[in-house]
C-alpha cells in the first residue's frame, strides 16, 4: 500500500492563523485556529502545531494576510510590508517560520491560496479563469488561471480599487488609513463597526445599509469583470455569512452592468457565477495545502 504524502498548510489571517495538515478536503488528519496576537507568540504556536508532524511532512504552504511581498529577488521578500494591523508591519513571516521549521515553504496572499483551493478542489474546479475575493476584517482578492496565482509588480491589491461613493447616501469618510474611502474603506467588517457602533453580524438583516454594500460589492465585481473577465466570482469571508447578500449582489451588479456584457452567465446563469466558496470555512487552509503540493510535483 502506497502511504498518501501529506503537507502543512497554513492560512495567516489578521484574526486568526488556521493550521491544517493533510492532501486534499477528505483527508485532513489534524487541524487547529490559533488567534493572531503578536508575531512572535503567534508563529511560536503555529510551529508547535506542526512539531509532531515534521517527519512526514513534504512542505508546507502559507498564505498570508497582506500587503505580502512574493518578489523571490526582493530583499523583502516573505515579509508582510505596510499593513494597517498593529506590530505586523514589515514582518519577516517566512523567515520565521524557518527558524522554526526546517521544510519547504512557498507562500502566497491568503486569499490567492483560498483561490487556489477552490481551483483544485472547490466552486471553479472546471474553469480556467476564476477570482476569488473575501470582505470580511479586510478585502482581498485573487485571480486565479489555470490553478495558479496572477503575479505582477506586486502582488493584487483588488480590496483597494475606487468605486463610487454617494456622500449623500453614505456620509461616512472610510475607514481605510491609506485610501480612506476605497472599497476596503467602505465595505470591510471594521468600516461597518466604525459606522455603526458594532460588528457586522450583529446589524440587523433589515437595515437599509445592507443595501449600500451590496451596492459596493456590485460596483467592484463589475470593475473586476470588465477587466479580468473571471469565469467564476467567488465570495467568501464574514459579510458574507449573510444569506441574502449573494442575492442582493447579483441584482446589484446586473443592473451596474446593465447588459453591457450579453453573455448568458451574466443575464441568465449569474446564481451559478458569483457563488460561496464550496470549501467553505476552509477554502484558505485548503489552498495552502495545494500550493504546498504543487510546489513538491516541481522539485
Amino acid at each position: 500500500m502506497v502511504t498518501q504524502r501529506l503537507y502543512g498548510g497554513i492560512e495567516g489571517g489578521g484574526t486568526k492563523f488556521n493550521c491544517a495538515i493533510g492532501n486534499g478536503p477528505e483527508n485532513i488528519v489534524a487541524e487547529m485556529r490559533i488567534p493572531t496576537t503578536s508575531p512572535t507568540e503567534t508563529i511560536h504556536k503555529v510551529s508547535d502545531f506542526f512539531a509532531p508532524y515534521l517527519g512526514q511532512l513534504h512542505g508546507i504552504g502559507l498564505g498570508s494576510f497582506g500587503p505580502f511581498d512574493l518578489d523571490s529577488t526582493s530583499p523583502t521578500y516573505g515579509y508582510i510590508t505596510t499593513t494597517p494591523k498593529p506590530h505586523w508591519g514589515n514582518i519577516n513571516i517566512v523567515g520565521m517560520l524557518h527558524e522554526k521549521i526546517n521544510l519547504p515553504i512557498v507562500a502566497d496572499m491568503d486569499v490567492a491560496a483560498a483561490g487556489v483551493g477552490e481551483a483544485k478542489w472547490g466552486a471553479s474546479k472546471n474553469d480556467s479563469h476564476s477570482l476569488y475575493l473575501t470582505i470580511g476584517t479586510g478585502i482581498g482578492g485573487g485571480y486565479i488561471v489555470n490553478g495558479k496565482p496572477l503575479h505582477g509588480l506586486t502582488s493584487p491589491e483588488m480590496g483597494h480599487i475606487r468605486i463610487p461613493h454617494d456622500l449623500k447616501l453614505d456620509p461616512f469618510r472610510g475607514a481605510c488609513p491609506y485610501h480612506g474611502d476605497c472599497f476596503e474603506g467602505l465595505a470591510s467588517g471594521p468600516s461597518i463597526q466604525e459606522r455603526f457602533g458594532q460588528r457586522a453580524e450583529t446589524l440587523r438583516d433589515d437595515d437599509p445599509f445592507w443595501e449600500v454594500e451590496a451596492g459596493y460589492i456590485a460596483h467592484a465585481l463589475a470593475n473586476y469583470i470588465f477587466t479580468l473577465s473571471p469565469k467564476r466570482i467567488i465570495i467568501g469571508g464574514g459579510i458574507m455569512q449573510k444569506d441574502f447578500m449573494f442575492p442582493a449582489i447579483r441584482k446589484k451588479m446586473q443592473e451596474v452592468l446593465n447588459s453591457y456584457i450579453p453573455h448568458n452567465t451574466i443575464l441568465r446563469d449569474i446564481d451559478r457565477y458569483i457563488v460561496p466558496p464550496a470549501l467553505g470555512n476552509r477554502a484558505g487552509v485548503l489552498g495552502c495545502i495545494a500550493l504546498a503540493m504543487d510546489a513538491d510535483m516541481m522539485r
